[in-house]
């Protein structure tokens, strides 16, 4: 796990190549360095977890290739039997670097397909002076890049892109647009209208003189395979898949740890990966007393605790309770973009923490709910089609009673009016509509309304390409329909981007064993019927984890991996609120109008609306505009 940066076509390569390796060390602390020749610069900076010793540094040199690689090849020991047989490949060390460097020397961009793992890297060809970049299958690693046509630059980090003189700081609108309506970026673009991902499962090359080509290597294929499969064949299909890919992720010269929220899925991976490591160390996050009594938080702790003990876990309980005026702008900076999600604040606290014990690498369950239909608003969403053959009066009475609900009573919230209030926001769309506004934080209108006019297009350009992914797969399956566009917005644009950054800053490797791609390619054959069931959210990942979990974790009551937010908003965030959501300050910026901002949080303040989530993405935006425009 690593960072990386190359510099083609600057006046200083190797100059920019150093300034990022300094921006990044922290992706990297055991090892920074630089190499280049006359037409680029490469920067490397390790976090060593394979082949711990020096002759795995990178920038790595092998005959005529140089590669900047970041990631982690699981089945790179297959892949160096493999070259040794069929190609005679020498290895001078026991690094997935080299493996990766020799499959892409003897199979080219085939070598892409045999790959399993997280990965993000560079491969510079010294004799052609071709340069190839690769992303991995879900864009678990970054890759940030931007060309005028005479440069090209690449790295881990946005923030290091910002830092190369003449960098085209002006704002892309759909970007702008998409951070408020959803507290994250969708997409392949970035705040800035000249810089991209590199998408997901996709290639880059570059050659002297012309410009980047991009190419995809893989898509998952939506053919129907599993249906007739009995509910016994594909529990115990499952269960083997699992248990491949936790062996997998468990591969490391370092210890491996792991999260344990005491849900179902870091659970199921933390009791698993302990057959394999009897001395496994996990962690939990705990919310303090005072955030308790404003804001029902889950019960985390008790959970993890209790399983934790029953299976011997060398177990380590956290309580956040953050500085949150000190640590909102630090992780607005990390975190290279404006995402709204507090969760990214737990994941930096509980990976500094693991840190401070040595720890480099922790399992996540992170991707069990996009896979297997585990989200409160996936349920809610198919819930809408029966709630809509309701008798009409029925219908009229629910949306006029939500209106008069409250979200909050005295100091405590209320839940159920929260809910209610979503819900009937969008049960009478059309289902990919529907979906959208179910993790939306505004309707298209309300969204065209807090926007000023040269934002307001990239409003109809969003909800565009929400419905182009929504349509693109599984539309004879409506629950697997719902799962691939979590997979391709909802996971890829907020869960694995503020993990990446969160825990690098803390220079911790965060493993996700089911974004794996053998993982997802068989769980989404598995029809919507056998996900959500008779009500049950991820009907079929708990019937396989009975075989290793006990029934308290396995149906206990879903908890979302979440921070205080409300009882922040109402307390120590109040006076940053107050400060820098002036109407000076939303006027001086120019992207909002400042009426609507100020009535959402009146009525935030008021009880009438739960808003707390949109005027912490406020806060965010205005942070964010502070650190990379205005600096």
């Amino acid at each position: 796990m690593c960072g990386l940066a190359g510099f083609v076509g600057f006046e200083d390569n190797l100059a920019l190549a150093k300034m990022a390796n300094e921006c990044q060390q922290h992706r990297g602390p055991d090892n920074q360095s630089t190499w280049q020749d006359d037409y680029l610069a490469f920067a490397h900076q390790r976090l060593s977890i394979i082949d711990l010793s020096e002759r795995s540094n990178q920038p790595f040199i092998k005959g005529n290739l140089v590669t900047v690689f970041n990631g982690e090849i699981y089945n790179y020991k297959e892949l160096q039997e493999k070259l040794e047989k069929e190609k005679n490949v020498q290895f001078n060390t026991t690094s997935d670097t080299e493996v990766v460097v020799e499959m892409y020397r003897h199979y080219g961009i085939k070598a892409l397909d045999e790959l399993i793992g997280m990965f993000a890297f560079a491969i510079y060809n010294k004799d052609t002076k071709e340069l190839f970049i690769a992303r991995d299958h879900f864009g678990i690693k970054p890759i940030f890049y931007t060309s005028t046509g005479k440069t090209f630059a690449f790295s881990s980090e946005l923030k290091t892109l910002t830092k190369i003189p003449g960098f085209d700081k002006t704002l892309n609108p759909k970007a702008l647009v998409s951070c408020l309506n959803y507290i994250w970026i969708s997409g392949n673009e970035s705040m800035f209208r000249n810089c991209f991902k590199l998408p997901a499962a996709h290639y880059l090359i570059l050659k002297p003189g012309k410009s980047p080509e991009i190419h995809r290597y893989w898509d998952l294929n939506d053919k129907k395979r599993y249906e007739g499969k009995t509910e016994a064949e594909l529990v115990e299909h499952l269960d083997n898949v699992l248990d491949g890919t936790i062996k997998r992720h468990m591969v490391a010269d370092v210890p491996v740890s792991s999260f344990l929220s005491g849900g179902l899925d870091s659970s199921l991976i933390a009791v698993c990966a302990s057959e394999l490591n009897k001395n496994l160390s996990t962690y939990t996050i705990a919310s303090s007393s005072r955030d308790k009594a404003i804001e029902k938080m889950p019960e985390d702790e008790k959970y993890a605790r209790k399983l934790a003990d029953e299976f011997k876990l060398d177990h380590h309980e956290i309580e956040i309770s953050p500085e949150i005026i000190r640590m909102l702008p630090q992780m607005v900076k990390t975190l290279d973009e404006p995402i709204g999600d507090p969760a990214a604040i737990n994941t930096y606290i509980i990976c500094q923490a693991a840190r401070e014990k040595g720890v480099k690498v922790l399992l996540s369950g992170m991707g069990a709910d996009e896979l297997f239909g585990g989200y409160r608003r996936q349920k809610a969403t198919l819930l809408a089609l029966k709630f809509n053959m309701l008798p009409g009066f029925i219908r009229s009475l629910a949306v006029a009673t939500s209106k008069v609900m409250p979200v909050r009573i005295g100091s405590k919230g209320f839940k159920f009016g929260r809910w209610a209030k979503r819900f009937l926001s969008f049960v009478s769309m059309p289902l990919d509509e529907a979906y959208m506004r179910s993790y939306s934080y505004y309707s298209k209108d309300g969204l065209k309304n807090l926007v000023t006019q040269p934002f307001k297009n990239a409003v109809d350009d969003l909800h565009q390409e929400h419905k182009n992914i929504f349509s693109s797969k599984y539309s004879y399956d409506k629950v697997n329909q719902i799962c691939n566009t979590d997979i391709n917005m909802f996971m890829l644009g907020l869960n694995l981007t503020y993990s990446d950054r969160a825990s690098m800053a803390a220079s911790v490797e965060v493993r996700v064993p089911f974004i794996d791609k053998l993982v997802i390619e068989e769980a989404m054959q598995i029809p919507g019927e056998y996900k959500i069931r008779n009500g049950e959210s991820k009907y079929i990942l708990k019937k396989a984890a009975e075989k290793h979990l006990p029934e308290y974790i396995i149906y206990r009551p879903k908890a979302a991996f979440g921070a205080p937010i409300r009882s922040w908003i109402s307390n120590d965030l109040k006076g940053m609120v107050d400060d820098l959501l002036s109407e000076e300050n939303i006027k001086r910026r120019g992207f909002l109008n400042y009426p609507v901002v100020k009535k959402i949080i009146d009525n935030d303040r008021k009880g009438i609306e739960d808003n707390a989530y949109q005027i912490y993405q406020f806060l965010t935006l205005e942070l964010w505009c502070r650190e990379f425009l205005d600096k």
